[in-house]
């Protein structure tokens, strides 16, 4: 590839300290969690392309705001009649921030290596069906697969596929060089991550000179940051209790909108007794939706009885499967040889709806006998003991991935469910590419997952966002886990 001058990145903490900025050049915005790194490729937290997402990172195609999927840093493709081979054409001009040129090398490094044997990608299974990557020309890159795969161009979108390049992949953990309206520039761990605008994008330019992202895990904190004007955009704002009070502050807005976040209370099918679908059931019926909806987030949320956004056109609503009735639930127990009950941890990550979550699903499972150790655990905790680890009895979160309900064919994912006959039928719709066909293949899957009780589905997470009058161009809604700041303005 050629090489181009090298820009030099503003990467130290310097150029954001000491002066006041003025509110048409620079935002400040929380979020809860701290991204354990920055690379989206190697990496499963939410909080990773929170970050990164649009900001730093670009692939082939984008969600939009509103969940549709646009082109990318392609600009277009065709589609063979059998449906087994996509050719990309590439932006022209596409550089990235290090100054070296994008192009369909750079592509196909990034696809050969999220399906590659050893990759860590998070979602690899997006992948699985590419057999062959093929350059044709530095803009013109052939995707050729093992068999008809209808979400091709909308698994292209997940922050799991932004195109990265093999010059800088090495340091994208801590120093992410991407395509984006915007350049990573330093990063204090614990406290906060810099970017600035990218003066040689290739699409419309960011409007802010300058973003700071910050992590304020604590709802008291988060709270008293925004009400003395520290910050100027909380997205997913911890406290839901407090939105009254900013929506009759004229300093706020607040925008309530919805996420791909199916928030479960997690089962390890594969360790006792949940390796057994009559206590898996159990639990399930033990669970009041509404009471954990109102108790820990004040409202806000849907009630799900499967995993599967309630928004989506396919979605089945299935919650009379998993009713809340504590007499069945302790039934069976009984019927499961567990009368008296059984003890089981309880990983609950930072976020509030795990947290407070935690405490009203615990005290329900004590309620039909099931007695609960709970552990908090900081979330790159969580990740290596619960997720990657998958050293856990139950635990609750939220995954905000668009329609993966792909996870539940993977036996190795980290509730470890294994059913042959739901791996086929995803297998069935990964090839199929009829719009009716593949509703009715969804509804039939989220009909298996809910009537074997893999996990006990909660409700799907709402995103409160606060932020200053006068801000424009949030995201309302969360088609995937971003903030997008590449249309952010102030008056």
């Amino acid at each position: 590839m050629k090489r181009l001058t090298t820009l030099m990145l503003a990467g130290s903490t310097a150029l954001f300290a000491g002066a006041a900025f003025a509110q048409h050049t620079h935002v400040n915005v929380a979020m809860q969690l701290e991204p354990p790194n920055l690379d989206p490729t190697a990496g499963a937290a939410q909080a990773i392309d929170s970050v990164v997402y649009s900001n730093i990172y670009e692939g082939l195609t984008r969600f939009m705001s509103d969940g549709s999927v646009v082109p990318g840093l392609a600009e277009s493709w065709d589609i063979s009649e059998d449906g087994l081979t996509y050719t990309f054409h590439l932006r022209d001009g596409v550089t990235f921030h290090d100054g070296t040129t994008m192009d369909a090398e750079d592509v196909k490094f990034t696809l050969d290596r999220a399906r590659a044997e050893d990759s860590t990608n998070a979602q690899k299974a997006l992948f699985a069906n590419i057999a062959e990557v093929t350059v044709i020309d530095p803009l013109t890159v052939q995707v050729t697969l093992s068999a008809p795969t209808g979400a091709l161009l909308f698994n292209l979108a997940w922050g799991d596929a932004v195109i990265v390049a093999p010059e800088s992949i090495g340091e994208a953990a801590t120093h992410p060089v991407g395509t984006g309206a915007f350049m990573f520039a330093d990063w204090v761990q614990g406290d906060h991550i810099n970017i600035s605008r990218n003066p040689n994008y290739w699409g419309t330019p960011a409007v802010l000179e300058t973003a700071t992202f910050r992590f304020i895990a604590d709802p008291t904190a988060a709270f008293a940051a925004l009400m003395a004007e520290d910050v100027d955009v909380f997205v997913g704002y911890p406290a839901p209790e407090n939105l009254p009070q900013f929506e009759a502050d004229p300093r706020f807005q607040v925008l309530v909108g919805n996420t791909e976040g199916e928030t479960i209370l997690a089962m390890n099918n594969a360790r006792e007794p949940f390796d057994n679908p009559l206590v898996r059931q159990a639990v399930a019926h033990a669970i009041d939706r509404q009471a954990v909806i109102d108790g820990a987030m004040y409202g806000l949320g849907t009630p799900i009885g499967t995993h599967f956004a309630p928004h989506n056109p396919d979605y089945v609503d299935l919650t009379g499967i998993s009713n809340y009735d504590p007499e069945r639930s302790r039934a069976l127990l009984a019927e499961a040889g567990l009368p008296d009950g059984f003890t089981t941890t309880l990983n609950l990550p930072p976020p509030s709806y795990a947290r407070r979550g935690g405490e009203i699903i615990a005290a329900q499972l004590r309620a039909v006998g099931i007695q609960t150790e709970i552990n908090n655990q900081e979330w790159a905790q969580w990740l290596e003991t619960t997720f990657r680890g998958r050293d856990f009895g139950l635990t609750i979160v939220s995954h905000t991935e668009p329609m993966d309900i792909n996870i539940y064919a993977n036996p190795e994912y980290y509730f470890q469910y294994n059913n042959p006959d739901l791996q086929a039928l995803m297998t069935t719709l990964n090839e199929t590419t009829d719009p009716a066909r593949r509703t009715e293949l969804l509804q039939q899957a989220q009909t298996i997952i809910a009537e074997d009780y893999v996990n006990a589905y909660l409700f799907e997470l709402a995103v409160p966002t606060i932020a200053r009058a006068g801000i424009e161009g949030l995201w309302l809604n969360q088609p995937t886990a971003a903030i997008d700041l590449t249309a952010v303005s102030w008056p």
